[in-house]
């Protein structure tokens, strides 16, 4: 079609040699722009594979992209894995990049079990056991990284490092929580996820538990990360994280709040990587294919 309309606009020009010149010149261009334009454009990331893995009497869903070392990503409460559609495709260019919907959330299907960190961390190793990951890499936000959290304490051999950002060890360090009891409140009820809100809502509530002692014992790589925005979490339980998980790093994106992943991917991505990469020549701590 565009080359008949081509040849259709220069027999309109008429026959004048110079006029007819420049615009077969003026044609050309564009043609070669255009295959130049074609040539740069950037891909999008290659999906590997993706589909449900049937773990602990539920159906989770998961995608795969890319390959190099593996990352999994780990999305925040009643949410799902789109929350880093941003970010998959600059984590892809050189790592694998593993996205799961939790149980009962994105396309993921639960049970009449309540809902708890410690089955969502269950349900994300089965995962990686039946998708062959032996070690990852693991990017949580929000409640991804409380189970980020559980995993370092209860499974550290299953990480190569965690990434832990808007995540709070006590239901103290959610200030919406704080401020819900002080004034005798129940924790509002995120109402857009009707089916399953309550139990996470109740999750909210009175989970998660972890001592000092347990945030002591974590010797997982790690980054404690929040955004300078996040009027979510506080600032003050992060620190405490930070201080209390030796060797942890306390990063501070700029320009993100609480749902950091979808307010700014590129920051996020770069921020992520750069933990990766600051990991890379450490003793004992290679991110490097774990693949079982």
């Amino acid at each position: 079609m565009r080359h008949a309309r081509l040849q259709t606009w220069l027999r309109s020009i008429g026959r004048a040699p110079l006029t007819r010149a420049l615009a077969v010149s003026f044609a050309v261009a564009l043609v070669v722009s255009a295959g130049v334009h074609m040539k740069v454009r950037p891909r999008g990331p290659v999906l590997d594979r993706a589909g449900f893995a049937k773990v602990n009497g539920i159906k989770m869903y998961y995608a795969v992209y890319g390959h190099g070392s593996p990352i999994l990503l780990l999305h925040g409460g009643l949410s799902s894995s789109k929350a880093f559609s941003g970010e998959i495709a600059t984590l892809a260019r050189d790592h694998t990049v593993i996205l799961a919907d939790s149980r009962g959330q994105g396309q993921s299907t639960r049970t009449r079990k309540p809902i708890t960190y410690d089955l969502m961390a269950s349900d994300t190793l089965a995962l990686l056991d039946t998708l062959g990951f032996r070690k990852v890499a693991l990017v949580g936000w929000s409640d991804g990284g409380i189970i980020g959290l559980d995993i370092a304490i209860h499974h550290p051999e299953r990480l190569t490092a965690l990434f832990a950002q808007a995540a709070n060890a006590t239901p103290e360090g959610v200030m919406a929580n704080r401020r819900a009891a002080k004034e005798g409140k129940p924790v509002p009820e995120l109402r857009h996820y009707h089916k399953v809100a309550h139990e996470i809502e109740a999750l909210w509530a009175n989970e998660p538990n972890f001592t000092d002692a347990e945030l002591g014992s974590i010797h997982v790589p790690t980054a404690i990360v929040i955004g300078a925005n996040d009027r979510v979490i506080s600032h003050r339980h992060t620190r405490h994280l930070a201080e209390t998980i030796p060797d942890a790093r306390l990063i501070v994106m700029p320009d993100a709040g609480h749902s950091a992943p979808m307010e700014n991917p590129e920051i996020y991505s770069a921020t992520v990587l750069d933990f990766l990469d600051s990991l890379s020549g450490a003793p004992g701590n290679k991110v490097a294919s774990a693949r079982s």
